[in-house]
């Protein structure tokens, strides 16, 4: 769809600004196969247009997710206009600001704000997962896909990234230390997650943060969406930063377990989330053409590393790890 045709959509779905002059921009979304624009009426007056394929679930599920979000308190921008036939949502512009920007400042600032964004995840992780989701729902994390989660970061990152022997990966892969690992986290309880709960999905606008990119909403662990932010390779925390993270969010949750058995289960959706990371940045990077992403790698295999070493029978990882090269090669002809 063409800018002058997004305008004209615009125009009519806006009619009180028709007639005046207003500014259209691309605005870059990460991995996104969405296209974002900022519709700019005047200096007081903006909102945010998408345009998503239409032959992607997930892309129609947005408006319903961010509907239901904010039908149960959680901070998520306003949905102004959905057009189902041309792939088109108008919503509410938060601007551009996130977590990533505040990764320089001191920790009595960032601090703030991360415990914010963990009080806007607390309120959907507190959510009955029974409640009345939006239909066309992703399945929830089961053995099978924390398996998929798996493979998908060996396959895409290790084979495809790295030229790991497809021997080589198929044996790490099948390991029962990684069975093991898929089915105790299949066997924790449910609870609403966001998925991709790192420090660019978490928008910070009026001092309030806002939780964006969560149509991939589903029942799993509140671990998994703690270990998404906590070891974000976009974003280093301190050990001490992490476990105060951790802390704060423990005294708020309806956890009742131990905190050392929460330590564990956080540590082993580290290694979950991690790899999940690892297999996009492989494929929004070689397979989408966004090399840029790439550089995102390094990181966060840096965080498996030390994830690897802190979990109980996992050194074959830490030494397959630490067999990588310092950089992605990537196989000739990937994409």
């Amino acid at each position: 769809m063409t800018i002058e045709s997004l305008i004209t959509q615009t125009r009519h779905r806006f009619p009180h600004y028709d007639g005046h002059p207003f500014d259209i921009h691309p605005v870059e979304k990460g991995g996104s196969d969405r296209k974002y624009y900022r519709v700019r009426f005047n200096e007081a007056a903006s909102l945010i247009l998408v345009k998503y394929q239409l032959d992607r679930p997930e892309n129609t599920r947005f408006v319903a997710v961010a509907n239901f979000l904010s039908g149960i308190g959680v901070n998520a921008p306003l949905i102004y206009f959905h057009d189902e036939e041309e792939g088109l949502i108008w919503m509410q512009d938060l601007g551009e600001e996130d977590l990533w920007h505040h990764r320089s400042e001191d920790w009595q600032v960032r601090g703030e704000l991360y415990r914010r964004a963990l009080d806007e995840v607390l309120v959907l992780h507190k959510t009955d997962p029974r409640v009345r989701l939006p239909p066309n729902g992703p399945p929830e994390f089961d053995a099978n896909l924390f398996r998929w989660e798996q493979e998908y970061g060996f396959q895409n990152c290790f084979r495809l990234c790295f030229r790991v022997p497809e021997s080589r990966v198929r044996e790490t892969f099948n390991r029962p230390e990684f069975i093991a690992l898929a089915e105790g986290l299949a066997r924790c309880p449910r609870m609403l997650i966001h998925r991709d709960f790192q420090s660019q999905n978490v928008l910070v606008c009026d001092e309030q943060t806002y939780l964006i990119d969560f149509q991939g909403m589903r029942p799993g662990l509140g671990a998994y969406d703690l270990a998404s932010l906590l070891y974000d390779p976009y974003v280093a925390l301190t050990p001490n930063e992490q476990q105060e993270l951790v802390d704060y969010y423990l005294d708020r949750s309806e956890y009742t377990g131990s905190r050392e058995e929460f330590a564990d289960i956080l540590l082993r959706c580290a290694m979950q989330r991690l790899l999940q990371a690892l297999g996009a940045y492989g494929v929004i990077g070689i397979i989408r053409s966004k090399p840029e992403f790439l550089r995102h790698i390094s990181p966060a295999i840096k965080n498996l590393r030390g994830v690897a070493s802190l979990l109980p029978g996992f050194t074959f990882f830490q030494d397959f790890l630490n067999d990588l090269p310092d950089k992605p090669t990537p196989l000739p002809n990937a994409a």
